[in-house]
Order: C-alpha cells, then structure tokens, then sequence
C-alpha cells in the first residue's frame, strides 16, 4: 500500500513539496475509528510513547517516594529542548535519588533551543547528559533503579532489569510484541520496537481512559498523561508544536511527537488514541497531520477546531519575516 499525500507544502501558491503518511485512530476496545494510509505497517515510535514507558517509574512507587509532582513526572516523558528549567529538574530528580548527571547513560548534545544553545556557549561550557532532551526520561529510569534495589549501571541495555520493566509495559498497554526481531537502538542509547503503528493508537487510548488496566496501572496511566497536560512546557520547550497542541484545550489533549515524523497523541474525553507516521519522517508534516487530525475529532467544539487548524496550516516565513507560504493539510485529513 503506498500512504497517501496528507501534508503539502506551498511556496506562494505553488506546491512545492509533499509529504505521505499513515494515521491510525482507535478506541480503547481495539475498534479503528479512523485509518489512513498502511497503518498495519511496523514503525519505530521513538519518543513518542515515553509516556508508556514512564509506567514503571509510577508503578514502582519510585515517584511517590522521590516527591514527584506534575514536573517531574511530564520532564519523564520528555523530548525537551534543554532549556535551563529542564537542566535544573533533572539534576534536581536525580539527586533526590542520590545520584548526578555522571549517571545518566543517555549521551551528550546541545540544547535544541536556540537561545540555551547560545547561553551555554557564551558562557564558555560545553553540553552534558543533562542537556540531552531524553535527560529527564532517562532521570526516571534511575530514579526507578535506585528505589527498586536495582543496579543502574548499564540501564540503557536490553537485557537490564530495567528495560525489562520498560519492554513489559510496552507489550502489555500496545498488545503487541516487542521482541528482539523489532528491536534496535533508540537515539539515547535504549532499545526501540517496531511495531504496526494502530497498536500505538490502541495503546494511547487505553491510557487515556485506562481500559483494561489493572488498578495501579490505571492510576498511574492517568497520572501521567494528566501531569504532561498539566505541564506542556515540561514536555518539550518555548515554542515547541506540543505544547501549542496541549495549551490549544489545556487538559483535554494529549501530544507527544517522536524522531522521524512520529506523533502519537490521546482525547481522554472521547477515549480516543492516535498515532501517526510521516514516511519521510518530516518533524513539520507530522506536527501539521497531528493538529488537522485533532481538529477533525474535536470538531463540534468549533472555536478549538479552529485553533488546532491554524496550527496545521502553519506558515512558512522569509528570513525578514514575510509570509512566503505554508503547509496545508490535503483532503485526505478532512
């Protein structure tokens, strides 16, 4: 199956790139409620279900034993920008565990914000693993380690207790397996899985409304999508599509994109989940197919439509600010 064209993009009034993907739309039950393109089709997630893989952090009892409020539990399910807010909790939840930056596994780079980019080679440093934008993520898992008794050294391999937790949780709320024929190595050093991407729509959608979860599960399910509405800034950064998306209906829409035009997001009202592929793993198109799909399910509520298709049509500018173009959902997405 070829995905069709969901995303173009117009210089003046000229198509002058495009963009296909797939979109899967499902209820918590295992029901397609919408489907685009080759949804069967296995794709790597990326970050985009680091809130799935945040569970063990809640469920162990580690959170609550560290303090954890809405911060830091959305900084665990981050791809931030490492600005210094998101510097200083991670620093902050790794020393309530007795640890530091040494710790981390998750490797070094510059701030994906431009402005903290610039900050820190003012003031004449260099990048640590704390600015790595999974640093928080990666904060969990040791803070997960050290509470459970569990050795931390080498917490990025796939035969670590801790992934084992990690794998556990993905294969239990997706349904699908996550074995060593899907697995390769994620950005920060963990293992990542392809699977169909509708199993990552059902997934979200069962965190959303917690369906068929056991009772901590469930708890701690919605524990951590509502702490990531509750703190879009914590999920990624100034400026970042996921926190206009989440800020668009503050604690009605979940957002979370991925490396390689990756998005998955959940409705908890309407006990939905998505997840989205942009086959040439365009970060910009996948931001655009994830704000149209959301207006089209939210649709009755006219205003918040409104917004989220603003953002999908977003503009593309000239380097003196003019507007020279944009991106434009296609019919496939209306």
């Amino acid at each position: 199956m070829t995905d069709p064209v969901l995303i173009e993009v117009l210089r003046g009034a000229i198509v002058e790139s495009a963009h296909r993907g797939a979109v899967a739309v499902f209820d918590a039950d295992g029901k397609s409620v919408w489907e685009i393109g080759d949804t069967s089709k296995p794709v790597f997630p990326r970050s985009a279900v680091k809130a799935i893989q945040a569970l063990p952090l809640v469920e162990s009892g580690a959170a609550d034993a560290y303090g954890f409020g809405n911060r830091e539990l959305a900084l665990a399910c981050a791809s931030h920008s490492g600005e210094p807010a998101h510097v200083e909790l991670a620093r902050s939840m790794l020393a309530r565990a007795g640890l530091d930056g040494s710790a981390l596994e998750c490797g070094a780079h510059w701030p994906s914000n431009h402005g903290a980019e610039i900050a820190l080679a003012r003031a004449g440093e260099l990048p640590n693993a704390l600015h790595n934008n999974c640093s928080g993520k990666h904060s969990g898992f040791l803070c997960t380690c050290v509470h459970s008794g569990i050795a931390h050294r080498g917490y990025v391999k796939a035969d670590h207790a801790l992934q084992d937790m990690v794998r556990d949780a993905m294969q239990a709320v997706t349904g699908a397996i996550h074995g060593p024929d899907e697995r390769a190595t994620d950005g920060c050093s963990i293992p990542t899985y392809a699977v169909p991407l509708k199993s990552f729509a059902l997934g979200f959608a069962r965190m959303a409304t917690a369906r068929g979860f056991g009772p901590e599960r469930a708890k701690a399910a919605k524990r951590l999508l509502a702490a990531c509405m509750a703190e879009p800034f914590f999920v990624a950064g100034t400026g970042r599509a996921d926190v206009a998306l989440m800020e668009a209906a503050p604690g009605r829409i979940f957002v979370k994109g991925g490396a390689e035009g990756v998005h998955c997001a959940a409705i908890p009202e309407l006990g939905l989940g998505i997840a989205l592929k942009c086959d040439d793993g365009a970060g910009r198109a996948g931001e655009a197919i994830v704000a149209a799909v959301l207006a089209k399910l939210l649709r009755a509520d006219q205003a918040l439509a409104a917004k989220l298709l603003e953002l999908a049509n977003a503009p593309i500018a000239s380097r003196i600010g003019a507007k020279v173009g944009g991106l434009r959902p296609t019919a496939a997405l209306n």
